[in-house]
């Protein structure tokens, strides 16, 4: 190839969304697609990555590891709940854990995640260190998928300022045979198989070179068992954990009855609102108010002994308004919250002010009437 021409596009190539938002995208699309619970993100550095899958909702475990304890230190806090998550609760839980500790080491905290993450990490690793990634990441942890990028070395003619390697702490960087063949290898070691992409188009008329960071996807190919797993399992625990975060969640019952607390009343004045409103509206005609009085007065004479059907619409009676439960309940993110009736008589009690036979939501309106 023309040396000028490759001094050219050394001046001008440029990525846009910048290259590591395009390798955190390609594992955010994975995500989506394949809908893992427990992702792992090996070498994970600033948390970037682990911040940006943080609002996947499928995912209910994170974790991150890295050998620089000092780097995840930085960021950790990006990781942390928001007052906003404590005030709207998410419908799934989710616990963020970080871990100081290396790649060519086995930690019983590593089981059982259905998706790994190791990008731009291998290149990090002293020869030592690699021989033992396999056997971590593919025979201990065993995960359905595992997701590595490694810089292309083709890629670096095109690079301006690279002379060999990218990163001075790169340790290696390999072009797309030596990838393919590593990665090829180790699928078969392990029993999965390996799909081949990248991320960094190359420029028109250089496609040749390939991405610059290249992707090898791997899947495992049949399920791993309990034995395996429990044979292969370490007796200690190697990593220190320096970060960890449990979100709030609709499915730990404080918060899902404040939750549902709020919801109800909210819900309950909406409704109260929509009788008041008609009521008054009643007022405006003699006919139609004294109709209206006769069906109140109805209700009055039996306050003493008033048990409210389940069944019964919303009404006013004297200064106080009953809203059924029944009706709260039809309401479709109320119903969504509770799952059942039961569930929902449960998590008000003692918190809701209710009818003498709990089946009705009661609002004494004496002091609004004064306000008014």
């Amino acid at each position: 190839m023309d040396k000028n021409f490759k001094e050219e596009f050394r001046q001008i190539i440029k990525f846009e969304p910048p290259l590591y938002k395009q390798r955190h995208q390609f594992v955010k699309d994975l995500v989506e697609k394949y809908k893992p619970k427990k992702v792992a993100d090996l070498g994970c550095a600033d948390c970037s990555l682990l911040w940006t899958l943080k609002f996947c909702s499928c995912i209910e475990v994170l974790a991150g590891l890295d050998i620089c304890a000092n780097v995840m230190k930085e960021k950790m806090h990006t990781l942390s709940p928001l007052p906003v998550d404590y005030l709207q609760p998410s419908e799934r839980s989710l616990t963020v854990t970080l871990h100081h500790g290396s790649v060519a080491h086995k930690d019983p905290c590593m089981l059982g995640f259905d998706l790994v993450t190791c990008i731009e990490l291998i290149e990090h690793l002293e020869e030592s260190e690699l021989k033992k990634f396999p056997e971590v990441v593919f025979g201990f942890m065993a995960p359905s998928i595992v997701v590595i990028s490694t810089p292309n070395s083709e890629f670096n003619c095109l690079l301006p300022r690279v002379m060999l390697y990218r990163h001075p702490d790169h340790k290696f960087e390999w072009s797309q045979a030596e990838f393919q063949s590593w990665a090829l290898e180790t699928a078969s070691c392990y029993d999965y198989s390996v799909e081949f992409t990248g991320v960094g188009h190359p420029p028109t008329g250089m496609e040749k070179v390939g991405f610059c960071t290249q992707i090898g996807v791997f899947f495992r190919k049949h399920p791993q068992t309990g034995e395996s797993v429990q044979s292969e399992k370490p007796m200690e625990a190697v990593y220190k954990t320096v970060f960890k975060a449990v979100y709030p969640s609709l499915k730990d019952e404080k918060y899902l009855q404040n939750a549902v607390i709020s919801e109800v009343v909210f819900t309950a004045q909406i409704i109260k609102h929509r009788l008041m409103s008609k009521r008054e509206e009643y007022s405006d005609d003699p006919e139609r108010k004294s109709k209206f009085q006769l069906s109140m007065d109805c209700f009055s004479d039996h306050l003493g002994k008033l048990v409210v059907e389940k069944n019964m619409e919303p009404f006013v009676s004297g200064n106080e308004v009953y809203i059924p439960l029944t009706t709260i309940f039809s309401f479709p993110k109320v119903n969504r919250l509770c799952g059942t009736f039961e569930k929902l008589c449960k998590l008000i009690a003692g918190k809701v002010t209710l009818s003498s036979d709990g089946s009705a939501v009661v609002f004494n309106i004496e002091h609004e009437n004064e306000e008014n």
